[in-house]
C-alpha cells in the first residue's frame, strides 16, 4: 500500500464532522498558498538541482510510479486459425527513458572527455497505424462487449483495419509522413493519409472473465492482432492501467476510453477535428470529450443529490487547486480523451497518479509542457507557445449502471489526492528535462 492510499484510508475512518472542518482547513489553506504563489508557481521546474526537504517529502507522499514486469510487456491476440498467441508489445516508452538516461549520463562528462550528444527527449518513435484506443478494464465481463461492438463498428467504417490495409500502405508507404515530420495532417492527401488502428485492452488485475470474454470478441470479430489484451500483474486503478496502454500506443492519435461505453464512438470524429485544430508548430494537442453541456440535462438530473453537489464540490475545488487552463476545463474525469502522438512524451513519462485524480495529472502536464515556437507564413519565428493545447469536445454521454465509483470514499481519495498533487507541483516533484 502506498503512502497515499494508507493517508487516505486513516481519513476515510474519521467521524463525519472531523473529515469536514479538516477538509474547509486544507481548503483554506490551499487557496491562500495558491494565492500567495507566483502564477508559474504551478508547473513543473524545468531543473535538474537536488529536491529540496519539502520536494522529498511529497516525493514520498505521492503514488510511485510503476515499473512493468515482463508479463506486462507482452500481449495476447488471436490467430485466423483460433488460436490465442502472445506477443511481445511495442513500447515507444522504453526508448523514451533509453534517451533520457543517455541525458543524464552525458552530465557526468563534463570535463572528463568528449560529449556525447544529447538526444531529443520530447521525441517518439514514428506511428505505425493512424489510431490506438486503450481501454482499461477491472472485472468488466457485463460491460465490456457493448462498447467493444460500438468501437469496432466506428473504427471498421472509418480507419479500417492495418491486415486489409496492408498492400496499400505499402504502396503508398514513400508519401505517409508522421507526426514529427515538418507536413502535418492538413496537408497530406487522403490517398496518402496513415490508416488502420488498434484496441489496447488492459486486464488492470480482473478476477472474472474479462479476458475471456475480450478474447472470444477477437476470435468472433476476426480481429487478429488488432485487438491486444495485456494483462496487468496487480490491480492499479485506472490511471495506472490507462497510462500503461498509452506507453505501448503505436497509432498517430491516441485514444483512451472507458471500459463502460458511456460515451460513443460515433463522437471520436469530433476529438480528432477538435485535437487538429489546437495543435501546435510541433504537432502536440490534446482532445477531451466534455458533459458539461449536459449539466440541467435528464441524464445529469437523474443522479443523486449527493452525486451531483459531490460533483460540483469537485469542480469548485479544482478551480482552486489547479493552473489556469485546466482550472478553465468544465469536464476533466470524462473517460474519452484523445492525444496526438506527439504530445505523448511530454505526459506519459510524468504520470504517477494511478487513482481517479490521474485524469487532472494529464492536464497539467499538457498545460506544464515547453513552449515551442510560433511560425509565420514564410516560416519565421514570431513568437512561442507555452503548453499542449486542450480542446474540449461536447459529446454525447449516457450512465451505465455497475459503475465502481464510491462515491463518498472516492470523493475523499480524488481531493486528498489532488491536494497532493497540486502542492508536489509547487515544490517541484514533476521535474522536467530540456534538451
Amino acid at each position: 500500500m502506498d503512502a497515499l492510499s494508507f493517508l487516505v484510508r486513516v481519513i476515510g475512518d474519521l467521524p463525519g464532522h472531523t473529515l469536514i472542518l479538516a477538509f474547509v482547513v486544507l481548503l483554506v489553506t490551499a487557496f491562500y498558498t495558491v494565492s500567495a504563489t507566483p502564477s508559474n508557481s504551478g508547473f513543473p521546474q524545468i531543473l535538474t538541482s537536488k529536491h529540496t526537504r519539502s520536494t522529498q517529502f511529497f516525493t514520498w507522499l505521492r503514488p510511485s510510479r510503476a515499473l512493468s514486469s515482463p508479463s506486462e510487456k507482452t500481449y495476447k491476440t488471436t490467430t485466423p486459425d483460433g488460436k490465442v498467441v502472445t506477443r511481445q508489445l511495442p513500447c515507444w516508452h522504453d526508448r523514451w527513458l533509453a534517451e533520457r538516461q543517455a541525458s543524464e549520463d552525458r552530465e557526468t562528462q563534463e570535463g572528463d572527455g568528449p560529449l556525447l550528444p544529447i538526444p531529443d527527449t520530447g521525441s517518439i518513435e514514428p506511428a505505425e497505424i493512424r489510431l490506438s484506443v486503450v481501454i482499461p478494464a477491472y472485472n468488466e465481463e457485463k460491460r465490456i462487449l457493448p462498447a467493444l461492438e460500438d468501437a469496432v463498428k466506428y473504427l471498421d467504417a472509418h480507419f479500417g483495419r492495418q491486415s486489409e490495409l496492408a498492400a496499400d500502405n505499402a504502396e503508398t508507404k514513400k508519401g505517409i509522413t508522421s507526426p514529427s515530420s515538418p507536413r502535418w495532417r492538413h496537408n497530406i492527401p487522403p490517398e496518402q493519409a496513415r490508416k488502420g488502428y488498434e484496441i489496447i485492452i488492459v486486464n488492470d488485475g480482473s478476477r472474472d472473465r474479462t479476458e475471456e470474454v475480450v478474447l472470444d470478441f477477437a476470435r468472433k470479430h476476426e480481429l487478429h492482432d488488432v485487438l491486444r489484451l495485456v494483462t496487468l500483474a496487480r490491480n492499479r486503478g485506472k490511471g495506472g492501467g490507462v497510462t500503461h496502454g498509452l506507453r505501448h500506443a503505436r497509432g498517430e492519435f491516441a485514444l483512451f476510453a472507458d471500459a463502460d461505453g458511456a460515451s460513443r464512438f460515433s463522437d471520436l470524429g469530433k476529438l480528432l477535428e477538435g485535437c487538429e485544430d489546437v495543435t501546435d508548430a510541433s504537432h502536440r494537442g490534446v482532445a477531451i470529450g466534455s458533459r458539461g453541456h449536459l449539466v440541467g440535462s435528464e441524464a445529469v438530473v437523474k443522479r443523486s443529490a449527493l452525486r451531483n453537489f459531490l460533483m460540483r464540490g469537485f469542480h469548485f475545488v479544482l478551480m482552486i487547486l489547479t493552473p489556469p487552463a485546466t482550472s478553465r476545463l468544465r469536464d476533466t474525469q470524462c473517460g474519452f480523451k484523445l492525444f496526438s502522438r506527439s504530445a505523448l512524451p511530454h505526459i506519459v513519462p510524468y504520470m504517477h497518479a494511478e487513482g481517479w485524480i490521474f485524469d487532472i495529472e494529464m492536464l497539467m502536464l499538457a498545460e506544464s509542457a515547453p513552449a515551442v515556437p510560433v511560425l509565420s507564413s514564410d516560416g519565421a519565428v514570431i513568437g512561442s507557445s507555452p503548453g499542449i493545447k486542450v480542446a474540449e469536445v461536447p459529446i454525447d454521454w449516457h450512465e451505465v449502471d455497475g459503475s465502481k465509483l464510491n462515491v463518498i470514499q472516492d470523493s475523499v481519495r480524488m481531493a486528498v489526492g489532488l491536494a497532493v498533487l497540486r502542492a508536489s507541483w509547487m515544490v517541484g516533484v514533476y521535474r522536467r528535462r530540456l534538451t
